[in-house]
């Protein structure tokens, strides 16, 4: 999709410079999106009803808008986010909107901001700039975009140039959204949507029901888990199962990146403790150490590409989650550590070229220090774009300027949106996009690449990097 919205938007100031970038930026923009790794509903597509009103498309169910308001004294209940408490919610859109648009101000400067003007913009043609004084007339318009047919799911993902959309599911899921989509011919292996295995909430036994979501991972996979190693059979299995369904990779939202590769009894005796509930929580650290070795060693033989996220403090704010439940803005970033923690899995399997390993992090501090040494140096890894917290221009920047010296392009994956928010996805691969050109457009001015190769890599970048770190087949080169 090409957008419209401001045409210099984060090119170089420098015109030189900024010539090259819309060069450079041109060809990015002509690429099909690649989205590997997002938490969009597969129901979305698979449905495709028309969005509901503009309040819950846009600000309900986006927690980067909804925390902001928290830190400024407005309850995430008026702003419509359910409440697993019994707690009363907002059920006007229109009033949710208002209100939303009463605290506009607050976003100055931030990528919610620019994330959201460049969706009413590209998206929806809406051009009103939103204000107190507007909302009524921006959410109006915004509605009635919502009514007709070409702003349905599977229309706007047509329109978005979306080549492979990744969602992510967990084994407990009985993947029929995926069916229904692969039935339609909208997924399954080679198709359009694909899913992810993330197996957190039958891996952290510190996860609420860790104990009873193994027990429901029994009958799901018809192993039985009273043993590790029917444990560990029941994961190969629900694997299987979305490999058929078009997986291409797994993934593993640890709160360390620390790994560690115990012997059979050792990995037995911590999966038992805790199915008797006797596990502290360095078991249960030991334990999602040791399993990330078992998945490397499971994408060995099965081909899936393993990205790891870690480095988040899950429901730092416990009166939200109290309130709300998980993933509504109460994480917190915290400091991490790759070059100990990852070196059982790299001792083991790093130089093990079958192996795909895409590393992400909240903490910026390491890219220099540690990331991009790490996966200049293993065959096994790749760097994952910037995420979450720092999935803002200024990161982008600095995350190119501070990994290419040493990882060079090349162990990098690619960018992920990482986004619930759908309409949101084209906006954000479109901001990675310019920074990538405003990146390569210095090193031309500065005669450190030539045009041409630039020209190469930022297509690289944009498009045929995730294709094939994350092993999506077809498509145009």
């Amino acid at each position: 999709m090409r957008t419209t919205f401001r045409s210099d938007l984060l090119l170089p100031a420098e015109p030189g410079q900024r010539a090259l970038a819309r060069e450079l930026y041109a060809l990015a923009a002509a690429q099909p999106i690649i989205s590997p790794h997002g938490h969009v509903d597969p129901g979305l597509l698979a449905e495709d009803r028309a969005f509901p009103d503009p309040a819950r498309l846009l600000v309900v169910p986006d927690h980067y808008l909804t925390r902001m308001l928290l830190s400024q004294g407005v309850p995430p209940a008026r702003l419509g986010v359910p409440t697993v408490d019994g707690s009363p919610v907002e059920t006007d859109g229109r009033v949710i909107w208002r209100r939303f648009a009463a605290h506009w101000h607050l976003f100055r400067g931030t990528p919610s901001r620019l994330w959201l003007e460049q969706t009413l913009t590209d998206v929806f043609g809406v051009t009103t700039p939103l204000s107190p004084a507007t909302a009524d007339a921006v959410y109006d318009e915004l509605a009635a975009r919502l009514a007709e047919p070409e702003f349905r799911p599977r229309a706007l993902f047509t329109r978005f140039g979306i080549e492979v959309l990744a969602t992510t599911e967990s084994p407990l899921d009985d993947l029929g959204r995926h069916a229904k989509l692969a039935a339609d011919g909208w997924g399954g292996p080679g198709g359009r949507v694909v899913t992810t295995f993330r197996p957190d909430d039958v891996v952290d036994m510190e996860f609420d029901n860790w104990s009873a979501n193994v027990d429901r991972l029994a009958e799901v996979s018809g192993e039985d888990t009273g043993t590790y190693a029917g444990y560990l059979a029941a994961l190969r299995r629900r694997r299987a199962a979305f490999i058929a369904a078009g997986a291409t990779s797994s993934d593993h939202g640890h709160p360390t990146a620390r790994t560690l590769d115990l012997d059979p009894a050792q990995a037995a005796a911590l999966y038992d403790r805790g199915r008797r509930g006797r596990a502290d929580a360095a078991d249960a650290e030991a334990f999602r150490a040791h399993m990330l070795l078992e998945f490397a060693r499971m994408s060995l033989d099965d081909g899936l590409v393993m990205q790891l996220h870690p480095g988040a403090v899950r429901n730092h704010n416990r009166r939200l989650y109290a309130r709300h439940g998980r993933d509504v803005g109460g994480d917190v970033p915290q400091a991490t550590e790759y070059v100990h923690g990852l070196a059982p899995l790299l001792d083991a399997h790093g130089n093990d070229p079958r192996l795909t390993v895409v590393l992400y992090t909240l903490d910026e501090d390491t890219f220099t220090r540690e990331l991009a040494p790490l996966a200049g140096g293993y065959a096994a890894l790749h760097l994952g774009a910037p995420w979450w917290f720092l999935d803002s221009p200024e990161v982008l920047r600095r995350f190119r300027e501070a990994v290419t010296e040493t990882a060079g392009f090349y162990n990098t994956a690619g960018f992920v949106d990482d986004t619930r928010a759908f309409c949101s996805i084209p906006v954000r691969h479109d901001v990675a996009r310019r920074v990538d050109a405003g990146f390569l457009a210095r090193l031309v001015a500065e005669h450190r690449l030539p045009e041409d190769e630039a020209a190469e890599t930022i297509v690289d970048l944009a498009y045929r990097l995730p294709r094939q770190v994350f092993k999506f087949t077809g498509g145009h080169s």
